[in-house]
């Protein structure tokens, strides 16, 4: 560990590199896991689909937990791709966390080809929600600030929705580029399926996660800025029990 501070209410740890922070990140969300476990027998976790979650993912794939007692869920999906593309949330999460543990469940965002469907399919989505108290959320935050597809066109701390249909800001959509998930800006959907902030707000636990020089600018906003929409994962200071890590890059302005 580099260093470790405190923003309001957030913990925040910084690593020298990926691979500690990935490690650390997933101890803590292992240790927020079982805590959950020991108060209710069945509980509900939420992930992010995205390449800086990559380490932590790794990390909890190997963990000894009665996964059977956990039912898992993810935060957004794009609208318009198609049900088998590679490039969707849900196949990510597939692939290296839900098809490798033994899940008491599983619930993915459906894939929606139209606006129409796609509002179905968040009013579904939040239904569920509705039923299931997050207890536990790993998660990450985008270059503009967002926390899932919570851009700042669109984030509401007081959303009256617990998942919504967005518009993707350019940024947001340039990042998807940026982490290699597509070739150029005009293949990334424009729309999404989310999670609002008050759903992510609502986790008994947050485990956050943030790597990169591209991350540096809205680490120091979080850190060093007002609690605003124009930064989502700002909110994050103020949770009583969210913990940040970052790697020495994504902290490069705050150290």
């Amino acid at each position: 560990m580099l260093k470790q501070l405190t923003q309001n209410r957030l913990d925040v740890t910084i690593y020298p590199d990926r691979a500690a922070m990935g490690a650390a990140a997933a101890k803590a969300g292992v240790r927020a896991l079982r805590d959950a476990l020991e108060r209710k027998e069945i509980i509900t976790v939420m992930f992010a689909a995205a390449p800086s979650q990559e380490e932590v993912l790794q990390n909890l794939v190997s963990v000894d937990l009665d996964w059977s007692r956990v039912n898992a869920c993810h935060m957004d999906e794009y609208v318009g791709l198609d049900p088998a593309s590679p490039q969707r949330f849900s196949a990510f999460l597939r692939t290296r966390l839900f098809d490798r543990l033994p899940f008491r469940s599983v619930h993915c965002i459906r894939s929606a080809a139209s606006a129409q469907a796609a509002q179905k399919e968040a009013e579904y989505y939040e239904a569920f929600l509705r039923e299931s108290a997050l207890d536990v959320c790993f998660m990450g935050v985008g270059e503009n600030g967002h926390i899932a597809f919570n851009d700042p066109s669109v984030a509401d701390f007081q959303d009256p929705k617990l998942v919504k249909v967005v518009e993707l800001d350019q940024v947001c959509r340039l990042q998807q580029v940026h982490d290699g998930c597509f070739a150029a800006l005009e293949d990334v959907p424009a729309y999404a399926i989310t999670v609002t902030i008050p759903a992510l707000f609502s986790a008994g636990q947050i485990i956050c996660t943030v790597p990169g020089s591209t991350k540096a600018q809205a680490v120091q906003n979080i850190l060093r800025g007002p609690v605003t929409p124009q930064c989502p994962a700002s909110i994050l200071t103020t949770h009583p029990a969210t913990s940040l890590f970052l790697d020495e890059a994504a902290a490069a302005l705050v150290l």
